[in-house]
């Protein structure tokens, strides 16, 4: 059965063998306090790379048993970074978290050719699932962090990585909508053009795993009654498990409008990459940290 929300990670995961999991100068409270509930789900086995004087006094103050965590002591940021980063590569840990590093020394470690996490040519995207209670199932979107105009090339990748990640959570073929600002097929709109040729791509065999179908406009992929409306008949209108943006201020601003005015929660993670590496913001909550690690561990 699909996942339909997110604490619905947590059950699922309990029936699975525990992932390892290493979080990146992990000092802070929120970074802690998030692991520590994971661990205490029974649904990973954690390491905090970070000040261990810094790690030891949240949990005095957070009241978490420091003894629960496997910890790397490493009082910078960039070098307690690429220490977890050291963890996946020697194969003690199957996926990462990002702590207090800011997101740019995170990822930049994430992609050193020599020491990093990156298989050639890989393409490195960030992928949301947003609960919502105004739509009746989860929406896995991307990229809404990350690259900030995606080639058809990235766009391509984004779906393979959309489905995977609808795949993980139980949707045995997913449903995704390549958004433009129209459903026609303009060739006068590059996002239109571009999706009109990854559904055609997927048409042929050239993307399996899901049904995908674009150029879609928002109210198409997601209304049922704006499909019939406007007469589009298609697998996905109306019921999208997906959605690909076709930039970053239109994935941006659905992700923030769902959480700042709609109530939303939401997991979030990086894909691409040797392992998932979960990028929530230094600012997020527990609940949503905990909800990117779950996502991390079904992925990993």
């Amino acid at each position: 059965m699909p996942i339909t929300k997110l604490d619905g990670m947590f059950e699922f995961l309990k029936s699975k063998d525990k992932k390892r999991m290493v979080a990146a100068y992990a000092n802070d409270a929120h970074t802690i306090d998030a692991v520590s509930k994971a661990i205490d789900l029974g649904i990973i086995e954690g390491t905090l790379v970070g000040n261990k004087k810094e790690i030891e006094k949240v949990c005095s103050e957070e009241n978490i048993d420091i003894n629960k965590f496997t910890i790397i002591d490493e009082s910078n940021d960039i070098k307690a970074t690429q220490k977890a980063v050291d963890v996946i590569n020697e194969g003690k840990a199957d996926f990462i978290m990002k702590g207090l590093v800011s997101s740019d020394k995170y990822l930049r470690v994430i992609l050193n050719k020599e020491k990093g996490l990156m298989p050639p040519k890989a393409i490195l995207t960030h992928v949301t699932v947003i609960e919502n209670a105004g739509y009746h199932k989860l929406l896995v979107v991307s990229d809404v962090a990350f690259i900030p105009l995606p080639t058809i090339e990235q766009k391509i990748a984004i779906t393979n990585y959309v489905i995977q990640i609808a795949q993980s959570l139980g949707i045995e073929t997913p449903k995704v909508a390549l958004l433009a600002a129209t459903e026609q097929a303009s060739h006068k709109i590059v996002a239109c053009a571009e999706a009109a040729i990854i559904s055609k791509m997927a048409d042929r065999g050239q993307i399996k795993g899901g049904f995908v179908d674009g150029p879609l406009a928002l109210d198409v992929a997601l209304d049922k009654e704006s499909a019939e409306i406007k007469k589009v008949k298609s697998e996905v209108a109306g019921d999208a498990d997906c959605l690909v943006f076709p930039n970053i201020e239109s994935g941006n601003v659905f992700y923030k409008f769902h959480t700042k005015l709609c109530g939303g929660e939401l997991s979030a993670i990086v894909v691409g990459a040797k392992v998932p590496a979960v990028l929530s913001s230094r600012g997020d909550s527990v609940k949503t940290k905990l909800y990117s690690i779950a996502l991390g561990a079904m992925n990993a």
